[in-house]
């Protein structure tokens, strides 16, 4: 049940409904809107009606949620959430580029893939510190000195960074060193993980799994948001299909579907999606044109020498192309990159 309260409802009025809504055993989450403010209380349906809510102060109507998923709907949050990290905005009118190599493999190719990504336009910088991977004699990444060097080039550069988190212990660490937490495809129903994402306050990058469904993804995201973290992004990144052409088949789909059951914003990984630099850029301007709220590319300097997934990086060439290619398509949809 969402308790929607009128415009010009006090605080006190609110923390009364919401104290109301605790002692009867009800979680509760207040979601701001620019045109409302409501209270999501999470409970058995059934009590709510035998409290008198509707009666208290600055109540104005009381909504059922017929979603599995409620803090992530449209029907809690009408208009867009806007994720902020200092002067970066995703959602919105936005269109914000994520860009950087699939792993930190040395100082060096860090700071070249950095500087070309800034020289482009892109405002944060990824790199995978800890790296999950089908084989176990797979490079697994550089840990905390991978950290480290992210945020080494956050100072010399300016960028915000983003890394992947796998466990608690890389989570524990990462909140020392980076602006956005990832959390991939492979744990996207690591429930334990979900919530303690959760309870760290700062934004949440969160995949699509494999083989997830929409509700499944959105219900992933629900676990974040109960616990109480409400900076929620939502990354399609392709999902498996018994097309064998490319890595995992991007459901662009997914993007306006999102949009309509949920006011989270949605970013693209065309990197991941086809496994091939030679889509990447197609598919990125499909993203923005389908209204995406933004991109996440992997740019690597020297794509041929990377440790992973050097097929699908484009070289800061490239990116730098693809930035430019996006510009004008942005423009016109009245987005700002």
């Amino acid at each position: 049940m969402i308790i929607v309260m009128n415009k010009k409802a006090s605080e006190k009025s609110i923390q009364a409904v919401t104290e109301r809504l605790e002692k009867e055993g009800f979680g509760t989450h207040i979601i701001r809107g620019v045109e409302k403010i409501v209270i999501g209380a999470i409970g058995d349906r059934k009590v709510i009606s035998s409290l008198g809510i509707e009666l208290m102060e600055g109540v104005e109507n009381i909504v059922p949620i017929m979603k599995p998923y409620k803090l992530v709907s449209r029907e809690v949050k009408s208009e867009d959430s806007l994720v902020n990290v200092d002067d970066v905005n995703i959602g919105g009118n936005y269109f914000t580029v994520i860009a950087g190599p699939c792993a930190v493999e040395s100082r060096d190719q860090l700071l070249a893939a950095a500087e070309g990504i800034k020289a482009a336009g892109a405002k944060v910088l990824r790199g995978g510190a800890f790296k999950p991977r089908t084989s176990p004699y797979s490079f697994q990444g550089l840990e905390e000195k991978g950290l480290e060097l992210l945020a080494e080039a956050r100072e010399l550069t300016g960028l915000k960074i983003i890394t992947e988190v796998i466990d608690s212990y890389s989570l524990d660490m990462a909140m020392n060193y980076v602006d956005i937490l990832q959390i991939g495809a492979r744990n996207m129903q690591n429930f334990h993980l979900l919530r303690q994402a959760g309870k760290a306050n700062k934004p949440v990058v969160l995949k699509r799994g494999l083989s997830a469904t929409i509700e499944e993804w959105l219900m992933a995201a629900e676990y974040i948001m109960s616990e109480g973290n409400y900076k929620v992004i939502l990354c399609e990144r392709g999902i498996r299909t018994f097309e064998t052409a490319t890595r995992n088949t991007l459901d662009i789909s997914a993007v306006p579907l999102i949009k309509r059951l949920s006011h989270l914003p949605v970013i693209v990984d065309p990197s991941h999606a086809t496994g091939d630099w030679h889509l990447v850029a197609p598919l990125a301007k499909a993203a923005l044109a389908a209204g995406a709220d933004g991109i996440m590319v992997e740019v690597h300097p020297h794509p041929m020498q990377a440790m992973c997934d050097g097929p699908q990086s484009l070289n800061p060439k490239k990116f730098s192309a693809l930035m430019e290619e996006l510009r004008p398509l942005a423009a016109l949809l009245e987005k700002k990159m």
